[in-house]
């Protein structure tokens, strides 16, 4: 695990490469990824492990049945950082702290609007400098999302 063990949340994901991606980061970074069914395919999707490459084994990453059995068992205190966009603060304008968790949506609707009430204190945005740009792939958010805390927290185990 990370220095700062930071942990990755994909609420009902939907595409198979995202996630393997994800994951990909995860092993990369060692960093704990939290999937929340339902999940958009099979946990045995050839495009996910693809994804995920050889990295899979290198991934610490627990399955939870649904959003109220995740939080239900995270630690008491743990802040949740919860990732889409129209935030009221961009996710570089927080300060990160070991144990943080970040949260991200499916990728055809984000994150339902009742858990973006209840966490708006810890909803962040990317910021978007194209109007026209409806969004980020997700896969592309984890890693921006992840690396800003990663930076703020040192890079302590940064082996390269």
């Amino acid at each position: 695990m990370n220095e700062a063990n930071l942990s990755i949340i994909l609420v009902e994901p939907e595409i198979p490469p995202n996630t393997g991606n994800i994951a990909r980061l995860c092993a990369a970074t060692k960093t704990t990824l939290h999937l929340i069914q339902p999940l958009g395919f099979s946990l045995d999707d050839k495009t996910l492990k693809r994804a995920g490459m050889d990295y899979w084994s290198d991934v610490k990453w627990k399955l939870w049945p649904d959003w109220v059995s995740f939080q239900n068992n995270i630690p008491q205190g743990a802040r949740l950082w919860l990732v889409e966009s129209n935030g009221p603060r961009r996710y570089s304008d927080v300060k990160y702290r070991a144990g943080d968790y970040i949260v991200l949506g499916r990728e055809t609707a984000g994150l339902p609007k009742g858990l973006l009430e209840a966490f708006n204190e810890t909803w962040v945005r990317i910021p978007m400098f194209n109007k026209s740009s409806r969004s980020l792939n997700l896969s592309s958010c984890a890693a921006i999302v992840l690396f800003e805390a990663l930076r703020q927290l040192g890079f302590e185990n940064e082996c390269t």
